[in-house]
């Protein structure tokens, strides 16, 4: 699974959106720090860059109508069965893109993935 381009967020179809929630609250637990080739830059970043980005995927959730776990809106938050863990305003990013891979070409990448699935996003 791929982390979409944040600005393809509300175009994605429901099952890539939720399924990209999925995928957060996955990398977010058991799975922080277990490289994967299409993920492996998150872990370049602090986690607080994981819990923003998927604060944008949960706000995406909700205004359409879904209702994620609200314990995930804690950025800390690692899962039930992990304990959380410290985070910092002072790492949290403020600027958008989150993940300065989310540039251009890859937010073509993600179209072509997309398309690719038969999912069309001008």
């Amino acid at each position: 699974m791929r982390l979409w381009h944040e600005e393809l967020l509300s175009r994605l179809p429901r099952a890539q959106l939720l399924g990209q929630h999925r995928e957060c609250c996955a990398l977010r637990g058991k799975g922080w720090g277990r490289k994967h080739q299409t993920v492996n830059y998150v872990f370049d970043y602090p986690r607080e860059y994981l819990a923003a980005y998927h604060q944008l995927v949960m706000a995406e959730m909700e205004r359409r109508g879904y209702h994620p776990d609200p314990a995930w809106k804690d950025p800390g938050y690692c899962g039930q069965f992990l304990p959380p863990v410290a985070w910092s305003d002072s790492r949290w990013p403020h600027h958008h893109p989150i993940y300065p891979e989310h540039n251009a070409q890859y937010k073509e990448e993600c179209r072509l993935n997309l398309a690719a699935k038969g999912i069309t996003i001008a």
